[in-house]
């Protein structure tokens, strides 16, 4: 059993925001810390970013207002407590980050430029770099981790928890006790396997847009820590919550289109120049993610599968000239990527479809990052907080991670010391899937018996992704989930051993590939970003600014099968 030092170990596995605010704060409170990471330091969903980071620091804005549109974009069933500690505590990490180097846009009066996006009633966006405010984040924050007594392991790959064999006291379950590793891997030589232990163990590894055809995540985002939780017995909830975003160019790798570019006033037209988003929404282009991206996925649907276009030829300047130089000023990412596709973005409109983006469910955690497993803490998008609900508000995630993550790193000194453990409540928004009650069998056990189904087709990732792509996606229902859900457990039947780090991989894919699943399952009714063709409720308008906002066009299943010959994902942002 691990006893607690008098300089508690905590190993922090990640490198975005949640995973570097934790670490810093952590060592700030006397642990001693190793970060490692899958990849580089510098190499996580944070960077990608462009939307920025939301929070109430202008006198004209109310934190009762950036509440009620968290709580308004959740669907109703966000935690109240989590986003109340979201919004209160934000502009204390904002001003953080400041102080850590961040230096977020300002006018020439020197405040901060405003940013409005979608599902927000006040601008109240902060953006670095115009669409690069992840990239400014994560070198501030990695620089100031190269500066303190952070231990840094790179090119780690999290194979899984090490569990004490001593239940903890009075928790009724398992201590985690350290992390195994594959460590150093490359095209040449194999990595080597190796146990760290620790007095906690904090879950940093982001969501797992790898799990679609489509996604605007990089392809490290292939569920590790979410994988590792499960085997290990920890609690999940809300994994059927997957937000998809509306726009990704369809011109070349998907390449993400930050929401801002609907703030400045971009439009969505269909092939004949028509505005078809108030058709779903009287907020147009504003509306919440889900209910534009499935109105896009609609629309595609009605012209063949072609792509739906954004125009911004109309904002800020009737001069194109002038138009292009503010896109490339604002949007400087945004506008080199579009230019490399050979497209003219201040003059023409650009091509655009959904994609997987971001996951808001995920290990159930308490106020403070704690989960179901003593010693065991999980922040950022890797947890599931409840302050999302059943779909994000827009730039939310940056402030989650950096709210959660200190507020992690500030108790583990703590907790180490303390013979108690407070998890976090049953969530009780989530229904009860046939895989709650296990499915935590580790990769040496796996049963050698394969299950007697009619032929299927073997599995690879991409006949993954496409699956979930299909059935799992933006439009769901009983039959598809039902033949994604059996097409899975034969997968998962067929004798594998990983060795390498894609085989790892591939493993954890399958297995959170059937939570998903099994969870969208338990839930019948459209919720949030969980939309079912088959709930009776779906085709029947509701009122757009109610708590439960799923106010679209059905979509049938049919029309992502054609949206899925656009390119798989390679390039990635999280916003």
């Amino acid at each position: 059993m691990t006893v607690p030092a008098a300089e508690p170990r905590a190993i922090v596995v990640g490198s975005g925001i949640a995973g570097l605010l934790t670490a810093l704060h952590a060592v700030a409170h006397g642990c001693r810390v190793t970060l490692v990471t899958k990849d580089v330091l510098e190499h996580a969903n944070t960077r990608y970013a462009q939307g920025g980071i939301a929070g109430v620091m202008f006198d004209d804005d109310r934190v009762e207002d950036h509440v009620r549109d968290t709580l308004v974009a959740g669907a109703g069933l966000s935690d109240a407590d989590a986003v109340r500690v979201l919004v209160d505590e934000g502009p204390a990490r904002i001003r953080e980050l400041i102080a850590l180097g961040v230096a977020f846009d300002r006018d020439a009066a020197g405040g901060f430029v405003k940013g409005l996006e979608a599902a927000h009633s006040y601008p109240r966006i902060l953006h670095a770099g115009g669409d690069a405010t992840g990239t400014a984040i994560e070198k501030a924050l990695v620089a100031g981790l190269r500066a303190s007594d952070v231990t840094v392991v790179e090119h780690a790959f999290l194979v899984g928890l090490v569990l004490d064999d001593v239940a903890a006291p009075a928790a009724g379950a398992r201590r985690v006790a350290g992390v195994e590793l594959l460590i150093g891997e490359t095209d040449a030589a194999p990595g080597r396997r190796e146990t760290l232990h620790a007095d906690a163990v904090v879950l940093a590894t982001g969501g797992a847009g790898e799990l679609y055809a489509h996604s605007t995540n990089p392809e490290v985002a292939t569920g590790d820590g979410i994988a590792a939780a499960i085997r290990a017995g920890a609690e999940v909830a809300d994994l059927e919550f997957f937000q998809f975003h509306p726009t990704v160019l369809a011109v070349g790798e998907s390449f993400l289109v930050s929401e801002a570019v609907r703030g400045e006033g971009a439009t969505l037209v269909d092939e004949h120049g028509r505005r078809f988003i108030f058709d779903a929404h009287p907020d147009g282009e504003l509306a919440p993610r889900d209910v534009v991206a499935r109105a896009i996925a609609g629309q595609m649907e009605a012209q063949g599968g072609r792509p739906v276009l954004l125009d911004a030829t109309h904002i800020h300047s009737s001069d194109a000239d002038e138009r292009a130089a503010f896109l490339a000023r604002r949007f400087p990412t945004i506008d080199r990527a579009v230019r490399e596709r050979g497209l003219d973005w201040a003059r023409e409109p650009i091509p655009v479809t959904p994609a997987a983006h971001y996951l808001m469910g995920g290990i159930a955690s308490d106020l403070f990052g704690r989960t179901s497993l003593p010693g065991l803490y999980a922040v950022g998008e890797v947890a599931r907080t409840g302050v999302h609900g059943a779909n994000r508000l827009a730039s939310n995630s940056l402030l989650e991670g950096a709210v959660f993550g200190a507020r992690a790193g500030d108790v583990i000194a703590a907790d180490a010391a303390s013979a108690t453990w407070s998890g976090p409540r049953r969530v009780v928004s989530s229904p009860r899937s046939s895989l709650d009650d296990g499915d935590a069998t580790p990769f040496d056990a796996r049963s050698e018996t394969i299950g007697a189904r009619p032929a299927a087709a073997p599995f690879t990732r991409r006949a993954l992704q496409q699956l979930m792509w299909e059935h799992a996606g933006l439009v769901r229902d009983e039959e598809g989930l039902g033949d994604a859900a059996s097409l899975i457990a034969h997968w998962r039947e067929q004798l594998r051993t990983p060795v390498t780090e894609h085989d790892f991989e591939d493993e954890n894919l399958l297995l959170l590939a059937a939570q998903v699943v099994a969870a969208a399952r338990a839930r019948r009714e459209s919720v949030g970003a969980h939309f079912r063709s088959d709930d009776p409720a779906a085709a029947t308008p509701r009122d757009p600014h109610a708590a439960s906002v799923t106010g679209a066009p059905v979509t049938s299943v049919a029309a992502l099968r054609r949206i899925s010959a656009l390119p798989v994902a390679e390039e990635a942002v999280a916003c």
